[in-house]
């Protein structure tokens, strides 16, 4: 694994990847671009497990990330922009209570794989620029979250805390 400053990327990273973006793997000797890409071409090489996720359960949580992100950026208490968030996250935490522990139920799928770095973020970014949790009312996000980093594919992938932090920075001050 190897991490890159995504505000100076490296000229080897741009030859095997032009469009800059991550993550990326190398599969089968060819460079893929895109956590959307990336799952597709693992859940084709390797069905078994499958990590399909049904469409009436793909956008479950998916309004989470950017009601984070409005609450974080927000620099008004008053805005409505925490409260949106904890209405997706309740919303979520229902979802979770009648048909987890994961999104597809009892395997990872997807969907989790997508929404687990997110919650990461999530949970660094606003402890850190807001002193802010998820709070005790939603134990089903909480247990989602704490299973999701504890698997080992998200502990062995997962960016380091002051690399999330220091990433959020130009977001939040600027």
């Amino acid at each position: 694994m190897k991490l890159v400053d995504l505000g100076n990327k490296p000229e080897w990273f741009l030859k095997l990847n032009p469009e800059g973006k991550v993550p990326v793997v190398k599969l089968d000797e060819k460079w893929v671009p895109d956590s959307d890409v990336i799952t597709q071409a693992l859940e084709e090489k390797y069905p078994d497990p499958p990590l399909v996720t049904p469409p009436e359960k793909s956008s479950v949580g998916s309004k989470i990330f950017s009601t984070f992100i409005g609450f974080l950026k927000s620099k008004d208490p008053s805005d409505g922009t925490e409260q949106a968030l904890l209405d997706e996250l309740t919303s979520f935490d229902s979802y979770i209570k009648e048909n987890g522990p994961f999104i597809n139920g009892e395997k990872v799928s997807a969907a989790d794989l997508s929404l687990g770095p997110k919650r990461y973020h999530l949970e660094i970014a606003l402890g850190h620029y807001k002193k802010w949790a998820v709070p005790d009312s939603l134990p089903y996000v909480k247990s989602y979250m704490k299973t999701i980093f504890s698997l080992d594919s998200f502990i062995k992938t997962r960016a380091l805390q002051e690399d999330v932090i220091a990433g959020w920075r130009p977001k939040v001050l600027g």
